[in-house]
């Protein structure tokens, strides 16, 4: 009696395979966490009149200090325009400050503000119970290891 050909078993990750589960495709399980996660946080930040896209650009201005607009755009991983108009809106709410690049007239750059200094802290305290609750049962070191896995997929796909 002949054994039915298997397929390899990575294949059930590979959307292309006859084999192929949803549920064992790692961009399912992303795109699943980030739903989840993008509703949960907007909720939170919508008690405190924010949004997760001035959450963005608040969150990349406390890490990285004066950025410019393109700059935001790539940590945030959204389109220049977009981001523009979000920025333009914070600027209105007193949220950040803009200047023009004293070396180059073409680039305008983006500043925190106090208040913006202090929507940062109202954002931690509105969403720490969020992250805690998405993180508990993990250890540090799962925590870490997701982190490595996530940044090596990154590095895997091609450069927008």
């Amino acid at each position: 009696m002949t054994q039915p050909v298997r397929k390899p078993r990575s294949q059930r990750y590979n959307p292309a395979s006859e084999a192929f589960h949803k549920e064992e495709f790692p961009f399912y399980w992303l795109a699943q966490v980030h739903g989840r996660y993008s509703v949960a946080l907007e909720k939170a930040l919508k008690k405190i009149n924010l949004d997760i896209p001035r959450w963005r650009v608040l969150f990349t201005l406390k890490e990285e200090g004066t950025c410019s607009i393109s700059q935001i755009a790539n940590e945030a991983i959204a389109k220049v325009p977009t981001i523009t108009k979000t920025i333009q809106r914070m600027k209105e709410d007193g949220l950040v400050e803009t200047r023009v690049r004293h070396d180059d007239g073409r680039v305008t750059e983006v500043l925190m503000t106090q208040k913006g200094e202090e929507a940062i802290a109202d954002i931690q305290a509105a969403t720490h119970q969020l992250f805690r609750q998405s993180f508990k049962d993990m250890t540090e070191a799962q925590i870490k290891r997701l982190n490595k896995l996530l940044e090596q997929l990154f590095n895997n796909l091609p450069d927008h």
